[in-house]
């Protein structure tokens, strides 16, 4: 089996933690490394957090560094709203025996992808990118290097879920979202256009229940604290399951239709602030470098999840 070295840079975050089971039990991901960066909660606990999923999954051998506290030139948001004062909804918090790695994340991106073959690298980015933006900062040669980089954030069908205009993860740092669609890395995004179609429905949660595994019941721990909180603050029913889908992709790429694109974020307007514009005609946007997921099988994504945590 040819396994795909990973990178996943993450701010979890309960639909970060379904995303990370997914690739802890994925034998074809080669994961050399969770990055967690500031965003759903403050860096210190996403930094825990995802120590604490490591932990849970029995994969203390996949490091976890620490990085950015804060965006590029923006004061620091959270969503602590749809994630839980701890970022991990219901979850009680604990310390992990493990302990994470010494030294930032963008510094052991840079370390871990210029070390290998390039273009063998992949990065799943699914929280605010400041730690890939730094990376590239540090060595701007790092996005030839670099595989894909699938990320989850944008928005262009669907409006937005933090304002009127902008998805979050955007959003929360549109300086460094900006910054690493510019810098010529393979960026395949993964907005509200194809993640609000993937959505926890009663059944998909019993589904992932049954399994009774570390990972599955973690999974769907994250998932019914969605559905709550879809229910009370969003008045909806079926919550989307965002985070997941990247690494579906990398995966089983026939679960998403991808159309080559532009995609710049503004970064200058309060109003419209990480608001993702999206270009699909060459002869506007003079080339098209990066791919946008327009629709998913949702079906299939809560297929892979389950065989995958089970």
């Amino acid at each position: 089996m040819n396994r795909q070295s990973l990178i996943i840079d993450c701010d979890p975050g309960v639909d970060d933690a379904v995303a990370l089971m997914l690739a802890f039990g994925a034998d074809e991901l080669d994961l050399l490394a969770i990055t967690t960066v500031g965003g759903n909660v403050p860096v210190e606990k996403t930094a825990r957090n995802a120590r604490m999923l490591r932990q849970i999954a029995g994969r203390e051998d996949v490091p976890v560094w620490m990085g950015a506290h804060r965006p590029i030139r923006r004061k620091p948001s959270g969503a602590g709203v749809f994630h839980g004062d701890e970022g991990l909804g219901d979850l009680d918090p604990f310390e992990p025996t493990a302990p994470a790695a010494d030294g930032h994340a963008a510094e052991a991106i840079v370390r871990l992808v210029m070390a290998r073959p390039e273009k063998s690298v992949a990065m799943v980015v699914v929280g605010p990118m400041t730690n890939l933006a730094l990376a590239l900062r540090r060595t701007p040669g790092l996005a030839g290097r670099l595989g894909p980089v699938a990320v989850m954030g944008g928005a262009r069908r669907e409006a937005g879920n933090i304002t009127a205009s902008a998805e979050f993860n955007i959003w929360a740092d549109p300086d460094a979202a900006a910054e690493v669609l510019a810098a010529g890395c393979d960026v395949v995004m993964f907005g509200l256009d194809a993640t609000h179609e993937v959505r926890a429905t009663e059944a998909r949660i019993r589904r992932i229940e049954k399994l009774k595994s570390p990972k599955a019941a973690a999974a769907a721990a994250m998932m019914r604290y969605s559905q709550r909180i879809e229910r009370e603050v969003v008045e909806g029913e079926a919550p989307p399951v965002h985070d997941p889908c990247p690494v579906a992709w990398l995966l089983k790429p026939e679960l998403f239709e991808l159309k080559r694109c532009r995609i710049q974020v503004e970064t200058g307007s309060d109003l419209t602030r990480g608001h993702t514009a999206v270009e699909f005609r060459a002869g506007v946007a003079g080339s098209l470098p990066h791919r946008w997921a327009v629709s998913a099988d949702a079906e299939g994504v809560f297929d892979l999840i389950a065989e995958k945590v089970a």
